[in-house]
């Protein structure tokens, strides 16, 4: 095989390799480990970074309107935030939620090449800016979020219950860090969303051949929105934080995800 053949194999190895050793690592309180893991991550990213560099090279540029580069695209999107968040954060527990979601989303890429991108050629740069790289960190962010719910319930039940921490939860951050990524997931996933959402009808204003119709699809992604908004309001204009915004982050992204499977499913483009 080819260095580039044998590419795809290499990033799934980093990233599975990393995931196992972080949960290692963390369930033996070795720092050593989780230190390890998150230098395979940072590996594994970067070769993911080529891996989309070289796809319009070696596929032409119509590999853009492929299932498999938007599959990719949200998996690196998601490193990207958290390898940053990690840095700011000097924590690694959004190791929970990137590890196993962007392995997910790399590999679900691979066979996705069946499924197309519809948009007319003259507004590839507008559409894949405004729409799909709006949602693709409001996705990755929301995705990060969700996994810091989780460890936010994780810790109050513990801390409330006043039971004994283990060598895995004396690695955890405090409540503050952790609710401080719950925040940036809804004060600014929420924006993206909405810039995502409502480009679409820029598309259909501009494009003289293409008809608005409501349908399944408008209507999901629309009680998305809704879903999301109430999220928004809540935690910004009435202060909503801890338990009520953990769980609220956690419905909004599942229905999310139901979303996005529903529309790959149906429509297959």
């Amino acid at each position: 095989m080819e260095f580039f053949d044998l590419l795809p194999l290499a990033i799934i190895g980093l990233y599975f390799l990393g995931a196992m050793l972080f949960f290692v690592g963390l369930t033996l309180g070795n720092e050593r480990l989780s230190t390890v893991a998150g230098a395979l991550a940072i590996g594994g990213f970067a070769l993911h970074t080529l891996d989309l560099a070289i796809m319009p090279v070696l596929s032409g540029k119509m590999v853009l309107l492929r299932g498999t580069f938007y599959f990719s695209f949200v998996g690196w999107t998601l490193f990207a935030l958290f390898l940053v968040l990690r840095w700011r954060l000097r924590s690694s527990f959004l190791s929970f939620t990137a590890f196993p979601l962007g392995l997910l989303l790399y590999a679900s890429s691979l066979g996705a090449g069946s499924l197309t991108i519809k948009i007319p050629p003259q507004l590839t740069g507008l559409f894949f800016g405004l729409h799909v790289g709006s949602l693709a960190v409001a996705l990755a962010l929301l995705a990060l979020g969700c996994g810091a719910a989780f460890v936010w319930l994780h810790l109050n039940r513990k801390i409330k219950s006043k039971a004994a921490l283990g060598s895995m939860n004396e690695s955890m951050p405090s409540l503050e860090v952790v609710d401080r990524v719950n925040h940036l997931a809804v004060t600014l996933g929420f924006p993206l969303y909405t810039l995502g959402i409502f480009s679409l009808a820029i598309w259909y204003w501009i494009d003289p051949e293409k008809t608005f119709q409501w349908d399944a699809m408008k209507f999901t992604s629309l009680g998305v929105w809704l879903l999301y908004a109430v999220l928004f309001h809540q935690r910004l204009v009435l202060g909503w934080r801890g338990r009520k915004t953990a769980w609220m982050v956690i419905w909004v992204f599942l229905f999310m995800v139901i979303s996005l499977i529903h529309h790959t499913i149906t429509f297959k483009s």
